[in-house]
């Protein structure tokens, strides 16, 4: 396959990483319709996903099942393909294959049977959700899905509680909920985060709120609870920091609870001597938004 990987390649045998999009269909890059079309199988999470995007851009490469529950036995039949100078391109239903999706055995098997990997980059949520949060100045932690049990879950979270870069969570419209509202518990309520939903789709929608605040924006519209979701929270602040931003949430949390966010601001400045700026700032924060 000639000109795929920037010059001319070493002919087949090799394995491509396919990032694909992760709801609008024409979020892919002209490399990967390029490496699409040209090798000899697609190795594909859901075959009936994968056919509707080779479909939308005429492309009849050949199709075979790499799902999570064959993914050692598709390695295997992988690794035959590429020693008999087949080219493989490997793709999940959304995004970038291996990355809180299957592939990553398969990657392994392929990198242990001596086979070249190429990574053909685009598409991923997580990137896309932290693009548009305005909060990874000093870094992040990509954390992929929390465990579905709360107990386990609430546990993954305190090893998380003093991280100072941004968190980035994917997590499932049944699990929504209850992930918030332990992140909220256990994080912080004053953090702040950005509810990413149906990223690139038709119903695409970004809010950005208190941590403590998400539950009930959530909670206030069932169309809300509905659709991949990608959360971005702000790392935890600095130890003085975090101490007087809790003080005066306990002054403010109360106030914002009983009067209008203004007149709260302009009490709580009042009992604790504190710029205006900054306790306006928590309390935009801290009280949840009128509107979507």
């Amino acid at each position: 396959m000639a000109g795929i990987h920037g010059d001319e390649d070493e002919g087949g045998g090799q394995l491509y990483v396919v990032a694909t999009p992760i709801g609008n269909l024409e979020d892919i890059t002209l490399r990967a319709l390029k490496v699409l079309a040209g090798v000899d199988l697609v190795a594909a999470e859901d075959t009936r996903v994968t056919a509707r995007l080779l479909d939308h851009h005429g492309i009849r490469t050949r199709l075979v099942s790499a799902r999570e529950h064959n993914e050692l036995k598709a390695a295997a039949g992988i690794v035959r393909a590429l020693r008999a100078g087949r080219s493989v391109a490997l793709v999940s239903d959304a995004g970038t294959p291996a990355v809180s999706d299957p592939g990553a055995q398969i990657v392994a098997a392929v990198r242990d049977a001596g086979m070249r990997v190429v990574p053909v980059p685009g598409p991923n949520a997580a990137v896309a959700a932290l693009s548009a949060a305005g909060l990874a100045d000093e870094g992040f932690v990509f954390c992929g899905f929390l465990p579905p049990r709360a107990a386990a879950r609430r546990k993954a979270l305190e090893a998380l509680r003093g991280e100072s870069r941004v968190l980035v969570f994917y997590e499932a419209p049944h699990r929504i909920l209850d992930a918030v509202d332990d992140l909220a518990e256990v994080l912080g309520r004053a953090r702040r985060v950005l509810v990413a939903r149906e990223l690139t789709k038709l119903f695409e929608s970004l809010h950005a709120s208190a941590l403590g605040a998400a539950g009930a924006w959530l909670r206030a519209d069932a169309n809300r609870q509905r659709g991949e979701f990608v959360l971005v929270i702000e790392g935890a602040p600095a130890p003085a920091a975090a101490a007087g931003e809790a003080d005066m949430g306990r002054v403010l949390g109360p106030l914002l609870a009983a009067l209008p966010l203004a007149q709260a601001v302009r009490l709580a400045c009042e009992i604790t001597g504190a710029r205006r700026n900054a306790v306006y700032e928590l309390a935009l924060r801290l009280k949840p938004a009128a509107k979507p």
